[in-house]
């Protein structure tokens, strides 16, 4: 057995808090640059241009790339054979978000209350960890900041089996057409499908953490995906909502076992800044 001191956990979130912030993963900078010479709207290409230096200046000066920073969302490999020592597990998690959005100068977003005492928590806490136990002794953690504007745009549908894969398509493309320019195009789609209705919500949210240059491991997912991509920048919306070819530049699928009668389908959507940021303790 593995002991890893809470304070351990506590310094590594604290960084990923702060660096997710401030850089953009290099899938997402390639992305990024890639797309900006597919853009022929002027508006779009002057958005692109706007994206790219203010990237530039977030990671040259260490200032926020975004002043919404997020929910702070961890999702955790715990190893079976680490055991965490001088302090609670979740407490050195909530902990590091505290630091990290104070000391990296990060806004904070949470309130105590979802409907009746909407008052701010002063600190990001708390932060949502979602935690599996695997084989091994370390801690791996990805680390995402979740914006309001982009997750205000997802949603969950009930559907039937015999929507089949034509229904899917048709519901995630109906998301995005609605959402507009609301999750700051040029945005990532996750798509869950499968399992139930919490674990389907889970599958989107994953989905935006697989980088946008690596598809789906199944060639028929694969398909979809790219299907998918193209009849979303087919929509016209482009960057910003202002018109342009660009207005997607991944969809993830991740999908998941389900129950005979059901097949929950999920969409997630990321903004432009798909900030992300990984840690092994």
């Amino acid at each position: 057995m593995r002991e890893v001191q809470a304070s351990r956990i506590t310094s590594a979130v604290k960084e990923l808090c702060m660096r997710a912030n401030y850089i953009l993963p290099e899938d997402m900078k390639a992305a990024i640059a890639a797309y900006r010479n597919k853009e022929v709207s002027e508006s779009g290409k002057s958005i692109f241009t706007q994206i790219v230096e203010n990237m530039e200046i977030a990671e040259r000066d260490h200032v926020p790339i975004c002043q919404d920073t997020g929910v702070a969302v961890f999702f955790v490999e715990l190893g079976q054979d680490v055991h965490v020592v001088g302090g609670g597990y979740e407490d050195a998690f909530n902990e590091g978000v505290r630091q990290g959005y104070r000391e990296g100068y990060l806004r904070k977003s949470m309130v105590t209350d979802p409907v009746l005492d909407r008052k701010n928590t002063q600190d990001n806490t708390p932060a949502e960890i979602y935690t599996r136990v695997v084989p091994g002794d370390k801690i791996k953690i990805t680390f995402v900041p979740k914006g309001g504007g982009s997750e205000n745009m997802s949603e969950i549908r009930m559907m039937k089996p015999a929507d089949g894969m034509a229904g899917v398509k048709d519901f995630v493309v109906e998301r995005v057409r609605k959402s507009g320019g609301n999750p700051c195009n040029p945005i990532v789609v996750g798509v869950g499908i499968g399992g139930t209705f919490e674990m389907c919500a889970m599958l989107a949210k994953k989905a935006i953490l697989r980088p946008v240059d690596v598809r789906h491991p199944d060639p028929r997912y694969k398909a979809v995906e790219q299907e998918l991509l193209t009849r979303i920048n087919k929509l016209g919306l482009g960057p910003m909502g202002m018109g342009g070819r660009v207005t997607a530049m991944a969809v993830n699928i991740e999908i998941h076992p389900c129950h005979i009668a059901s097949m929950p389908v999920a969409v997630n959507i990321q903004c432009h800044a798909n900030r992300r940021a990984k840690a092994e303790i």
